[in-house]
């Protein structure tokens, strides 16, 4: 599908990466970036197979990767070099950073006009907080995700997923990049594009900010409709576990009453006021069986009821691996690592997962090989530190 694009991936830590590894699944060439010195989180985070991370290994499927130290001037010579070549530059470095380096947008497109320049940032490029520090939670906080995603009268709770670094960052980045493939394949135009995780968390607020901005309604926990101010919530099974309740419709919340023997709840259920009593009735009726009992139960009735999971558990779900999301991927040390699969589905195109990630700048020979560096130079280069191989 991309197979005509090449991605210079310049990024760290998830977003960027996030991003690259989707394009590489749509069948994108993505060179990835790193830098053999600086410390990279993802990289570090246990489990780890080899010198890196199984998370960091995922990210990297089906990317080449070259270390480069990009504090020396014949990195950023190489990188010069390379961007000739390239449609796609995406980097997630502070605003400034790339400029400081040489490498900033108006550098590379003096040296190729029709570039597409991707910068995730956690604030974008202008703004008092452009230059400031951030991760996930400080971004969800500032877009006034977190107000609102609690139980009463307790704090905020740190999400399982990253929402606006995967949500805001990577998806947009990648709605950016195809969006600016677009135009320039229409106009030969290429053009810098800013993402803000910030911005994009913010945009998440979809029903909840119309409501906050066209009509003053500002959500507060377990206030409106979705975020456990009506029934639609998790309640606990006699045995500890959790099934999810979504039985919005009268259909469905009609069918969920008869089959707990709560028909006496179907009139107060557009009752704001009564909304806690209905829930401390499916509090006390789904606390009568157990998590199994529940699940044989609901099986085969189309109710919006649902087990929660957890990811070993998803894993398995036959929904889950009837769509193949679970993959296995060649590994160099294991043979094949099982890896989330790409949720894109295509009529006329089948992802191929070409490799894990393996160690950092594994390919960085055969890159300066096709740049036209001879194998003394490359060796001069990796004695001076410029590359890792």
């Amino acid at each position: 599908m991309l197979s005509d694009v090449k991605i210079l991936d310049l990024s760290t830590l998830l977003p960027g990466p996030y991003a690259s590894m989707m394009l590489a699944d749509l069948g994108a060439n993505v060179l990835r970036v790193e830098s053999p010195t600086r410390v990279d989180l993802v990289r570090e985070m246990p489990p780890k197979i080899g010198d890196s991370s199984v998370a960091h290994q995922y990210l990297n499927r089906s990317k080449k990767s070259i270390a480069l130290d990009l504090k020396q001037p014949e990195a950023i010579e190489i990188i010069k070099s390379l961007v000739k070549e390239y449609d796609v530059v995406l980097e997630q470095f502070r605003p400034g950073v790339m400029n400081r380096l040489g490498i900033g947008y108006e550098a590379l497109k003096a040296i190729n006009p029709k570039i597409i320049y991707c910068a995730i940032t956690g604030y974008g490029q202008t703004g008092p907080y452009k230059d400031r520090a951030g991760h996930d939670l400080n971004y969800l906080a500032i877009a006034g995700i977190s107000s609102y995603s609690k139980r009463k009268e307790q704090s905020p709770i740190p999400q399982g997923i990253q929402i606006a670094d995967v949500a805001g960052g990577s998806l947009h980045g990648v709605i950016g990049i195809l969006t600016a493939l677009h135009h320039r394949q229409r106009t030969g135009e290429g053009q810098m594009i800013d993402i803000s995780m910030t911005d994009c968390a913010f945009a998440l607020n979809g029903m909840s900010g119309a409501g906050a901005l066209a009509g003053n309604d500002v959500p507060a926990a377990e206030s409106h409709l979705l975020n456990g101010g009506t029934f639609y919530d998790y309640y606990q099974t006699s045995d500890g576990r959790y099934l999810s309740i979504g039985s919005l419709e009268p259909k469905f919340f009609s069918g969920l009453c008869q089959l707990l023997d709560l028909e006496h709840l179907l009139p107060l259920v557009n009752e704001p006021s009564a909304q806690q009593q209905i829930k401390d009735c499916f509090t006390q009726a789904f606390k009568q069986k157990t998590y199994d009992q529940w699940q044989a139960i609901f099986i085969d009735l189309d109710l919006c009821v649902e087990p929660v999971l957890n990811l070993k558990e998803a894993s398995e779900h036959p929904q889950i691996v009837a769509r193949d999301m679970i993959v296995d991927v060649p590994h160099p040390q294991t043979g094949v690592q099982k890896q989330l699969g790409c949720p894109i589905k295509f009529s006329m195109y089948q992802t191929e997962y070409q490799q894990a990630g393996g160690k950092v700048g594994a390919d960085g020979k055969q890159i300066l090989t096709e740049l036209g560096f001879s194998s003394s130079r490359i060796t001069a280069l990796e004695k001076d530190g410029v590359v890792t191989l």
